[in-house]
């Protein structure tokens, strides 16, 4: 069934179950159960990102919008109306299921770059939304107040609880994935990335595969941001900003996006950079991000997970 092997994904597991355990016996890395937190939000997003971008060939540079949406759909639904955080979450993912159908049917019908501009639009236009509508979003000073998330009487009120719940909720959407992956369904889509053309020749709805992926990918990155809000209580506009969607693109361009395992090791990777290290350069933050994408694009285009494959080329050459 699945072509990440078994053994491997239980191995991935363990080490994803035990590493609060080991961090906090080690000092020097005990803050990074919480950065491990966001490398699992950032996975939701990237895991959808691949399959639309990697195996269905179709370009996003607004999928931040997606993320904000579901952020905010929540923390507008606890704040202002009091309703439960679980609930609101999956009012969340269907606010952006409906918007990334009424997007993606005309938007989708565009082709590469067209593609491309036409979502980036999208993604200006609602970080737009959430910057000037201080009534219902606080605009840019963002809303406060918003609350943890529990299930009867376990509350999700510790970084280790919190992360628990961020990766079951991670490999549930892998499994789910590559399940999707390894089907007629999946098989549809790299032959839709290969020729749009040819798939449609061999009785493929094109349009609806497209519609349906774009849809599922908004879904992830929707759940993605009800986590982010619920996890810190706090959110504003500018992280849901052209900048982040672009960062999204480098993490599954550094990964691999062909390769569903790509997009949880460009979200670890991007994330420890991002929150451990780039920092201290501060304005040259950008220009790195930057050097990365185009190293990259030019040297590893298949990403890291496809550095053993060109190791044994060069080895057999």
């Amino acid at each position: 069934m699945l072509h990440l092997r078994k053994f491997p994904l239980f191995v991935f597991a363990l080490a994803v179950i035990a590493f609060p355990w080991i961090a906090r016996g080690i000092p020097a890395i005990s803050n990074y159960t919480d950065l491990m937190i966001f490398v699992g939000i950032y996975s939701l997003i990237t895991m959808g990102l691949s399959l639309l971008m990697g195996y269905a060939g179709q370009i996003s540079l607004g999928h931040a919008a997606f993320y904000g949406i579901g952020a905010y759909t929540s923390a507008i639904l606890t704040t202002r109306f009091g309703w439960n955080p679980w609930p609101c979450m999956v009012l969340g993912m269907l606010m952006a299921a409906g918007v990334a159908l009424v997007v993606g049917a005309p938007s989708l019908k565009l082709r590469g770059h067209y593609l491309a501009m036409a979502t980036l639009a999208f993604g200006i236009i609602v970080y737009i939304v959430f910057n000037e509508e201080t009534e219902w979003t606080g605009g840019p000073d963002g809303m406060i107040g918003i609350p943890g998330l529990s299930i009867l009487r376990l509350d999700f009120n510790s970084i280790e609880k919190y992360y628990y719940l961020v990766w079951f909720l991670v490999f549930a959407a892998l499994l789910f994935t590559i399940n999707i992956i390894e089907s007629r369904y999946g098989r549809a889509l790299r032959a839709i990335h290969a020729s749009e053309t040819a798939a449609a020749s061999t009785g493929i709805n094109v349009s609806g595969y497209k519609l349906v992926v774009f849809v599922y990918s908004a879904v992830l990155a929707a759940l993605a941001g009800s986590l982010y809000a619920h996890y810190l209580n706090f959110i504003n506009p500018s992280t849901f900003d052209l900048f982040f969607s672009i960062k999204l693109l480098i993490m599954i361009a550094l990964g691999g996006m062909h390769d569903i395992r790509g997009a949880i090791i460009g979200a670890f990777l991007i994330t420890f950079l991002g929150y451990e290290w780039l920092h201290y350069f501060e304005d040259l933050e950008v220009v790195i991000y930057g050097a990365i994408l185009l190293l990259i694009t030019i040297f590893l285009p298949a990403g890291l997970v496809g550095v053993p494959n060109l190791v044994s080329g060069w080895i057999r050459r």
